[in-house]
């Protein structure tokens, strides 16, 4: 491997170990219902997963939200649990092997779809309640990311990530 030096920052951002995958699809078709797990889904232009009740609203910017699947072993350490499920985390999908705050304020695909990162999901009130005691504060700086959807189509378990060049 030949490393280079003086790079920009805008090619030290698009240098990456490896592609990621997606491994994990999760929605909700109303607010506070059971999570639906299916094995595909449809990615929808501006406005985030079908079936998905963010994608009903008018979300600008938290259309679709990731969370990365090496950290769901970091928030289960620090709430002392054995494991910590992907359903539990209110979020849509889960991302290996991957840097996912790479992706902030960049474009990225997963599979044939692309997304825009839009920000850190921070976590809420109620990962209280679906974690316990210390839920919330084991998720800050492990939330993940949000993102919209530049191109919508078919995604499913399996599928590449990767930034898109700029």
């Amino acid at each position: 491997m030949v490393l280079k030096h003086n790079q920009s920052l805008s090619e030290l951002r698009s240098n990456h170990a490896s592609t990621g995958r997606l491994c994990w699809i999760g929605l909700r078709s109303a607010h506070r219902q059971a999570i639906a797990m299916p094995e595909t889904a449809v990615l929808i232009e501006n406005k985030g997963i079908e079936g998905d009740h963010i994608a009903k609203g008018s979300s600008k910017k938290r259309q679709v939200t990731l969370i990365q699947a090496e950290h769901l072993a970091v928030i289960s350490k620090l709430i002392n649990m054995d494991a910590v499920s992907a359903e539990s985390l209110r979020r849509n999908l889960v991302v290996a092997g991957f840097n996912l705050l790479a992706l902030k304020g960049q474009r990225f695909s997963i599979g044939g779809c692309v997304l825009e990162g839009t920000g850190s999901c921070h976590p809420c009130s109620r990962m209280e309640e679906a974690l316990g005691t210390g839920g919330y504060n084991a998720m800050r700086g492990h939330g993940g990311i949000t993102a919209i959807v530049i191109n919508g189509g078919p995604i499913k378990i399996g599928d590449q990530v990767r930034i898109m060049p700029e």
